[in-house]
């Protein structure tokens, strides 16, 4: 449900060299009505055939019959759920055997791009540098600092390739060491459940403290004393993260003191020291709304207070600076404004003093305070970029750009007390580059650029950013780019890359793997949809609840419009989505899934109205304002006529590969299984049907910066078979 990042996630960037057409008018309805002269798959080999077993769901005085909600299995251990699923996979493999050799051959150009040594940009806290690195052949991180400068001796603090030694996943979400820089803490999780161990090491022994905490979140918070921390355990159930815990290191964890617990389950909570290092923060969010509570980190026994109690539609984030906090708020402001505030007064909102006003065409994401300077990410024209202002008069400035589409945000700059930003720039061209700006005096220094292993020229690809009018006059965004050499634009196949959920806005960014597609001519286009933020907050309200139907028909209106002005061939054209945007792959390929020669849906999810009646599972309640609550009649009727699982049809439908994690945490596997069993009942097209389920991992896929590409290469190869392309 909540947003997945992959390889493919990654968007738009240059000025374009394609003409446009005369006047923006609202697509031509377009349909694949001429069939691909021949068949890619084999429609010999027999596919598995999911047994039916009618439950019955009531609910408003309506009746919904589920045939295959006999694949739902909690315990994951189920034999003829578990053989069902091996079975699919045994289907997507034998339908995939004559491109074996292109999938590893892709597998292998996507990790042959991979610099095998590579080195983050060292940051100091204190008397360290640290970063981290990869090693020839390494799957993993190495975390490791230097004390001094970066001319001293190197301290392995921790080497994620040990950890994870003989594990089918590893994931480790967070390192940090103690204010004083002997402990580190550190997490794990080895199931793909998201449900993280935390540990602790003595940096000068080597040693790991007997403290082993279980089912976080992953993150700590370290107050002064360098003993107490703090964390966020996760429901047992929902695993939503709803409780904060104090524990002193040395005392049995059965001891930690319950200091906060979030009684309403439709907010998340996360706890972290403040940037200043000064406080202890929980951040109590919801859709809609928000609230802050904070703890002197001198005082790590002493009772949080709340910045602002919680109102009805205000949503608020805080940083504290030189006694006051600054505070990114949508009081009065749809697309956010900056205010401040003396600490002790932060509950009077009468006393909150403006510091940036709200702006109609600027949505502004955060702040970061610097010694002279407030710092701001934020989005205007559809771009994400970064404005600094001086605290003294008033003075900004825009971090500028040579390109027309790109995307920017600040980076790891954990002290306050310079002028110097570090930032990250990136586009669908140019290699990512950090780099490090003194804000008074402009001076810029390129950090580091990302590198690739072998050739490769930018000036070889074309970038173009425009929008495209929708049915309803909504003008859509849309990013995309292409290589120059491959012929005509209308010739090739085109792949519509689609999110709008939550307000997740897909920004323009450098792919390694995607070179593996543009290099075989395909056009790769992002529609940001609404749902998205890529226009503001009213472009992300404009397409949730009861305004859902907008995401599906954007995408569908800007494929139809890219179609119209001339790239991709009619016959060739794919759409790709993943969790949320696997929604909108299910809802479009009801909707009209014969304009797409071929869809991906990534961990889709697709089951809305039975997911959303049921709040035990993970996530649920956590979005009764994006979705809406089913228990309510209005909410349910609508969802029930979007809902990709509910309203398959017996009509007939692309080919289609929907891939999932039996233990995905964010959208359990059987919405996608049971999905696709109903698919291949239903439709009457005899165009192939793909699931694969991989039985280690879950939302994120596999774990490791080589292996999470072979399921890349698999989807890959399935596009570029569809397209015809088997060099």
């Amino acid at each position: 449900m909540k947003p997945i990042w992959n390889a493919l996630i990654v968007t738009v960037a240059l000025a374009g060299c394609q003409p446009e057409p005369e006047e923006n008018t609202p697509p031509k309805q377009i349909k694949q009505e001429t069939k691909m002269t021949q068949k890619p798959f084999e429609s010999s080999i027999t596919p598995p055939k999911a047994k039916k077993l009618d439950h019955i769901w009531q609910q408003h005085d309506h009746q919904r019959v589920d045939p295959y909600h006999w694949l739902r299995d909690d315990s994951r251990k189920d034999p003829e759920v578990l053989a069902y699923l091996e079975a699919e996979n045994d289907y997507h493999q034998a339908q995939m055997a004559d491109v074996s050799q292109l999938t590893e051959q892709v597998f292998k150009e996507i990790t042959g791009r991979i610099v095998q040594n590579d080195e983050s940009v060292p940051y100091r806290l204190g008397d360290y540098w640290y970063y981290s690195s990869y090693q020839t052949g390494q799957e993993y991180k190495v975390y490791a600092r230097k004390k001094g400068s970066m001319e001293g001796q190197e301290e392995v603090i921790l080497d994620i390739n040990v950890l994870a030694k003989d594990q089918a996943y590893y994931q480790s979400n967070f390192q940090k060491v103690s204010p004083n820089q002997q402990l580190l803490a550190y997490s794990e999780d080895t199931v793909s459940r998201r449900q993280y161990k935390l540990f602790f090491k003595d940096l000068n022994s080597g040693e790991l403290l007997p403290d082993v905490i279980e089912n976080t979140t992953g993150s700590v918070a370290w107050a002064k004393d360098n003993k107490t921390i703090f964390y966020t355990r996760k429901h047992p159930t929902t695993l939503l993260p709803y409780q904060v815990y104090r524990h002193e290191l040395g005392t049995p964890v059965s001891d930690d003191e319950l200091v906060y617990e979030e009684a309403d389950n439709t907010f998340y909570i996360a706890c972290y020291t403040s940037r200043s290092g000064d406080y202890i923060m929980i951040q109590s969010s919801a859709t809609t709304l928000s609230e802050v509570r904070y703890l002197s980190a001198d005082d790590p026994k002493g009772t949080f207070q709340v910045v602002l109690p919680r109102q009805a539609e205000h949503e608020y984030e805080v940083e504290d600076f030189n006694g006051e906090f600054i505070i990114n708020t949508n009081w009065e402001a749809k697309n956010f404004r900056i205010m401040k505030v003396a600490i002790e007064d932060s509950a009077d909102q009468s006393k909150w003093q403006e510091v940036v006003p709200h702006d109609d065409e600027t949505l502004i994401y955060g702040v970061e305070t610097f010694k002279d300077w407030l710092v701001i990410d934020q989005r205007a024209g559809g771009l994400k970029h970064i404005k600094a202002m001086r605290w003294d008069n008033g003075e900004s400035k825009i971090l500028d750009s040579n390109e027309a589409a790109y995307t920017m945000w600040t980076g790891y700059n954990p002290e306050q007390n310079h002028n110097k930003l570090r930032y990250t720039y990136d586009s669908l061209t140019q290699l990512g580059s950090d780099y490090e700006i003194d804000l008074d005096s402009g001076e810029k220094t390129l950090l580091k650029q990302d590198k690739i292993n072998g050739e490769y020229d930018p000036a070889l690809y074309q970038s173009e950013r425009f929008e495209i009018k929708a049915r309803d006059g909504a003008l859509v965004p849309i990013s995309l780019v292409y290589r120059k050499d491959r012929g005509e634009l209308n010739q090739r196949p085109i792949l519509v890359y689609g999110y709008g959920s939550y307000g997740s806005s897909v920004d323009p960014r450098f792919s390694l793997s995607r070179l593996s597609l543009l290099d075989r001519g395909f056009v790769f286009a992002i529609a940001h949809i609404r749902g998205s933020q890529a226009k503001g907050r009213g472009w992300y309200e404009d397409g949730k609840m009861f305004n859902k139907i907008n995401t599906f028909s954007d995408f569908i209106d800007a494929t139809q419009g890219l179609l119209s002005k001339g790239y991709g061939d009619a016959k060739r054209v794919y759409g790709w989505g993943g969790s949320a945007g696997g929604l909108l792959m299910g809802a479009v390929a009801n909707m009209n899934g014969q304009l797409y020669h071929g869809l991906i849906a990534d961990v889709p999810f697709v089951d809305v109205v039975t997911t959303m009646l049921d709040e035990d599972i993970p996530l649920t309640t956590g979005e009764f304002d994006e979705w809406g609550n089913p228990k309510d009649k209005d909410s349910y009727e609508y969802m029930l006529s979007y809902s990709p699982y509910d309203q398959v049809k017996a009509q007939d439908y692309p080919n289609l590969l929907i891939t999932t994690g039996l233990h995905d945490s964010q959208v359990q596997y059987w919405e996608p299984a049971k999905w696709a069993a109903k698919l291949r009942d239903m439709k009457t097209d005899d165009n192939v049907l793909l699931l694969r389920t991989n039985m280690d991992t879950g939302h994120g896929g596999a774990s490791g910066r080589f292996a999470v590409h072979k399921e890349t290469a698999e989807d890959y190869a399935f596009l570029l078979k569809l397209a015809g392309i088997k060099e």
